[in-house]
């Protein structure tokens, strides 16, 4: 049993993470922090948890935080960093669901947040938290960084590709698309329900924070750099990823279905579909699993990929809690049983 506290707990990740920790087997949930709910119960926002979390918003107090043996931030990016190096001080481990700790260049993670990386130093010992990649450097990591959501989706479905070799990385195109929980819990025009239900469109296709966490990620798998097209959309659904991944091969004829079977055979929350299948957001709704079908276009040299995730699980708490439980020794599904949900 571990001691776990929560930094930003009113988001949508925010509250998934809490959703999840409460039926943790081996967490204790001690501190919930807002700033701005500081005082009120979390069950009074958050009405799901009631019964659950029987705790109260508390301000993000460094000496409180500091008796956690792990803490998640669910906060917005350039909050992590400023605290990170306190707590790392006090032996607290740490899993960030922001964007603090992801890009390995700090003046490239300048470029695309707009702000001087506040612990450099820091930044060069976190781990990327993607466990079907870096599982082994995550269990002996101090400070994880969860990837994002759309780069979870991507990766998991170039991945095998790319590690086999039967595919040609310069000329990747990645076609995705989100629900609107994605840009948070937050007053915002574009997420009203009368402007994005019954609507479509693509959104940052100039670039998106994103696309160099993605690159970096792929760019792990082949060892030199990649070319990458992303262009993103929001979807008038409130949960889910869908991304459909294009990509040439190259070599000789392959068994894609084969390549794709044995890479994830032992991973426990990507599932392969059978040949021909196509994943739906739905399946994986409220669950940490990615969904994964593996296609070659008719009469044409085109693999395409369609891989399904469900933004605030695989794509941010459910991963998050998949890399806590790696961090501390704890089987890596505990607490993420959870079927994904129909209707």
């Amino acid at each position: 049993m571990i001691k776990v506290g929560v930094v930003g707990g009113t988001g949508y990740t925010g509250v998934e993470l809490l959703r999840l920790l409460a039926l943790h087997p081996k967490v204790q949930l001690s501190v919930v922090t807002s700033r701005s709910e500081a005082g009120s119960k979390v069950s009074e926002l958050f009405p799901n948890l009631r019964g659950y979390v029987d705790l109260e918003f508390c301000e993000p107090d460094l000496s409180v935080l500091g008796e956690c043996e792990l803490v998640f931030f669910a906060t917005p990016n350039g909050i992590a960093m400023g605290m990170a190096g306190a707590l790392l001080e006090r032996g607290v481990k740490i899993v960030d669901l922001a964007a603090d700790f992801r890009l390995k260049d700090p003046r490239l993670w300048q470029d695309w947040y707009g702000m001087e990386h506040a612990c450099p130093d820091i930044l060069a010992t976190a781990v990327y938290g993607l466990p079907e990649m870096n599982r082994e450097a995550i269990a002996n990591a101090r400070l994880v960084a969860n990837p994002g959501c759309y780069p979870t989706a991507v990766q998991l479905g170039y991945l095998p590709l790319l590690e086999a070799g039967c595919i040609d990385a310069s000329t990747l195109i990645a076609d995705c698309k989100s629900g609107v929980s994605g840009a948070g819990r937050k007053a915002s025009i574009g997420t009203l329900l009368s402007e994005a239900s019954e609507s479509f469109k693509a959104y940052s296709v100039s670039g998106h924070r994103h696309l160099p966490e993605i690159r970096q990620g792929l760019e792990q798998c082949t060892g030199s750099p990649v070319g990458l097209t992303f262009v993103p959309h929001l979807t008038p659904m409130i949960r889910g990823i869908h991304a459909t991944l294009y990509a040439r091969p190259k070599g000789g004829a392959v068994d894609l279905q084969a390549v794709f079977e044995a890479r994830y055979r032992q991973e426990p929350f990507v599932d392969v579909l059978p040949a021909g299948s196509h994943p739906e957001t739905r399946s994986v709704r409220g669950a940490n699993h990615c969904r994964i079908a593996v296609h070659r276009a008719p009469d044409t040299d085109t693999v395409i990929v369609l891989s399904v995730i469900d933004n605030l699980v695989k794509g941010a708490a459910g991963q998050a809690i998949q890399n806590m439980n790696i961090m501390s020794g704890f089987e890596e599904s505990a607490g993420l049983q959870s079927i994904g949900l129909i209707p």
